[in-house]
């Protein structure tokens, strides 16, 4: 399962601060964050080489969205659309609330389960997909942590246990590149008793499936327009490899 945290601050300086794991199998190939899309210039985004979509991008108007699978429902399905291309979609709609209102219409049956989330520098939203049923709710103020069940579900292994502390972690300043707690949290092989290496919030595993990427992303408010969206991304385990900041000029 994937992981996604996001701070929601009305009224801050930078309102919007999201951080997210990428869990697939190994073999699945992807590029990392760019304008991959001749035809959607706007767009920023990691890409899935096998279905041609993405895990998670954000457009020039700094529309964010994010996918993840829900339980049990790990790659492509014969007769399914891709989930993937429902976050290049979410980003051709200049903000959030446009890009929920877009999705919420969708047919559910025609795409396998999963959770969506979709944030600008003034709304977040979370999508549910069952495989039946479309639910979208508003994330409110606070930190929401989503990974393949529902928003801070304590039947999440992973959920029970990071949860807090994501919530007791001194939160990131952009604005001086200090990202170290969050940085920590997304890295971390730690799980509770009685769980194992895929209830950490980094996968590192022998079965061909683990944390391929990691995402730290900032929005800055209306008041500071001037300031561009912040990405940093890590294409791989951090003891092996550095952060890099994302161009998205």
């Amino acid at each position: 399962m994937c992981s996604v945290i996001i701070l929601n601050r009305p009224g801050h300086d930078w309102p919007i601060l999201i951080a997210a794991n990428r869990d697939e199998m190994h073999d699945r190939p992807w590029l990392p964050p760019a304008r991959h899309w001749p035809d959607r210039p706007e767009i920023v985004a990691g890409q899935d080489l096998l279905a041609g979509g993405s895990w998670l991008g954000i457009n020039d108007f700094g529309v964010v969205a994010g996918i993840l699978n829900r339980p049990n429902t790990l790659g492509p399905q014969a007769g399914k659309r891709s989930r993937g291309e429902l976050v290049l979609d979410a980003l051709d709609l200049a903000d959030a609330d446009a890009a929920i209102e877009m999705l919420a219409q969708l047919d559910a049956a025609a795409y396998r389960p999963f959770n969506m989330f979709v944030a600008d520098n003034s709304a977040a939203f979370w999508l549910r997909n069952d495989g039946t049923q479309l639910i979208a709710e508003t994330l409110p103020p606070g930190l929401s942590m989503i990974t393949a069940h529902d928003r801070n579900d304590p039947g999440s292994r992973r959920i029970r246990y990071y949860l807090p502390q994501w919530q007791a972690a001194e939160a990131p300043l952009p604005e001086r590149q200090d990202w170290r707690e969050w940085e920590a949290l997304l890295g971390s092989r730690r799980h509770e008793p009685g769980g194992d290496v895929f209830d950490a919030m980094h996968i590192v595993s022998n079965t061909g499936f683990g944390t391929m990427s990691s995402s730290l992303i900032a929005l800055p408010s209306v008041q500071h327009s001037e300031r561009l969206p912040v990405w940093r991304f890590l294409g791989g385990r951090p003891e092996t490899i550095a952060w890099q900041e994302i161009d998205l000029a």
